[in-house]
């Protein structure tokens, strides 16, 4: 177990995953930085893997889903399952790595999580606990605790699901790389090679939404990273193609519950805001 040993303390630990897949405890933390830009081909752990930003911003796919994922979220990847990141603004990450069947109430597919004031602390102080943390002891029962946090977390719908069809995946991609186009499904079909009306029937037989409405998810995906990076109202609304700031506010308030500047002033250190996030958008209750 190189540089993991019992008594470093988490800045001189491993940041290398593979050297937490078999740590005999069911929970091992990693405190891990990226630079801006970062881009973490595409991997798979035998263990679960809590993902959880401290600071900047993660995006976060697999072969069938995308998320965006500011602070005070999480996303949570079930072991065995391939990933790839693209890392926004200098990113304070923190992992849990958590043994298969720990638990049964575990998210059983990828999912992004929201991260209550109590369970970021359980993540960090953790992060502080010998990798050979105590079962018996304070590392045993914040690692219990934390379990408790997961399996009761609200699930929220920020993901994006990506199509299989090679003429709508080039679509999405496109839509991903510019949120803020506005060409129509018909501008759209000269350059997929399929009719407008074969387009939209894909899009909700491979999406569950509308293109309208696929597209919207990604607008709003592309906003909450830039807000929560510092860029201005009238930026956002421009880069995700609204015609003005006040009609991005009012579209954003409307889909989000909150307004795009109090969304960055939670990203700066509160929790509470997020939640309303999580309502605004139709998050499922605990699972």
């Amino acid at each position: 177990m190189p540089n993991i040993v019992e008594n470093l303390p988490s800045a001189q630990r491993s940041t290398d995953p593979r050297d937490y897949q078999a740590v005999p405890r069911p929970m091992a933390a990693m405190a891990k930085a990226f630079a801006d830009r970062a881009e973490i081909a595409p991997h798979s752990h035998h263990r679960d893997q809590l993902l959880f930003a401290v600071r900047g911003t993660m995006r976060v796919r697999t072969e069938a889903e995308a998320w965006i994922v500011p602070p005070y979220r999480a996303v949570y990847i079930p072991g065995g399952i391939t990933h790839a990141m693209s890392i926004r603004g200098d990113l304070e990450m923190r992992t849990l790595y958590i043994a298969r069947g720990t638990d049964p109430g575990l998210p059983a597919l990828p999912i992004v999580l929201e991260v209550s004031d109590l369970l970021r602390s359980l993540i960090l102080a953790l992060i502080d606990e010998p990798v050979l943390y105590d079962q018996t002891g304070r590392g045993g029962a914040m690692a219990t605790l934390i379990l408790s946090e997961i399996t009761g977390a609200r699930r929220l719908p920020l993901g994006l699901t990506l199509p299989q069809d090679p003429r709508l995946a080039r679509i999405c991609a496109a839509l991903i790389a510019d949120p803020g186009t506005r060409l129509t499904l018909d501008a759209w079909a000269d350059h997929a090679g399929a009719s407008a009306r074969t387009l939209a029937r894909l899009f909700t037989r491979e999406t569950g939404m509308s293109f309208g409405a696929w597209r919207r998810r990604v607008r709003l995906q592309s906003a909450v990273e830039q807000i929560v990076a510092g860029a201005s109202v009238d930026r956002v609304a421009a880069d995700c193609g609204y015609r003005s700031a006040s009609a991005f506010a009012v579209a954003f308030r409307r889909s989000v519950g909150v307004a795009p500047t109090t969304l960055r002033r939670a990203s700066d250190g509160g929790s509470a805001v997020y939640g309303r996030l999580g309502e605004a958008t139709g998050a499922s209750q605990p699972r």
